[in-house]
């Protein structure tokens, strides 16, 4: 069963019998008690979420620092699976942490750039490579802002606070 499904039982769950447990609707739709906390608590989360995706060095500091700015912080490792949890997550702005390799990142990037269902959501990557040549290439895979790591804590906020400005009116 998908997340937007599960959503949708867990809800109608929740409707016909307000008073129902956690434990009890994980037992009636045959999941853990933890996926059901952690979707029911999704569902009541009404912050700007950010995915982080990439096993990349800072990815720690990332969460930490944007976790301060009262930001829902999902990390997911790198890879394909990203792109599942994209569907999944529905975030308000991707941080691709490259740690990833660089055209791994990009071509997620460029996949989510050219979906006709989340090509509007802001992708921002961070990288230890300040070249001219790999900002280049960020760019014309849809990158919306790169930032070299190390990172200062303030300009990482200030650029997504900019971002998520800019793309939610």
């Amino acid at each position: 069963m998908n997340y937007k499904n599960l959503d949708h039982e867990i809800l109608k769950l929740i409707e016909a019998q307000p008073e129902i447990s956690e434990g009890e609707i994980a037992s009636r739709l045959s999941v853990s008690e933890e996926l059901v906390k952690t979707r029911i608590a999704n569902l009541k989360d009404t912050r700007q979420k950010i995915l982080i995706m990439g096993n990349g060095s800072s990815a720690l500091s990332i969460k930490a620092t944007l976790d301060a700015e009262n930001y829902n912080v999902v990390k997911v490792p790198g890879g394909f699976s990203s792109l599942e949890a994209i569907k999944a997550e529905k975030p308000d702005l991707v941080l691709l942490d490259t740690g990833l390799a660089d055209l791994e990142g990009f071509k997620i990037c460029k996949q989510l750039k050219t979906s006709s269902r989340y090509w509007w959501i802001p992708v921002m990557v961070l990288s230890d490579k300040g070249e001219v040549k790999n900002r280049i290439k960020a760019f014309e895979s849809g990158v919306d802002d790169y930032v070299t790591t190390p990172f200062n804590p303030m300009e990482l906020r200030a650029r997504v606070g900019m971002i998520l400005k800019r793309t939610h009116f």
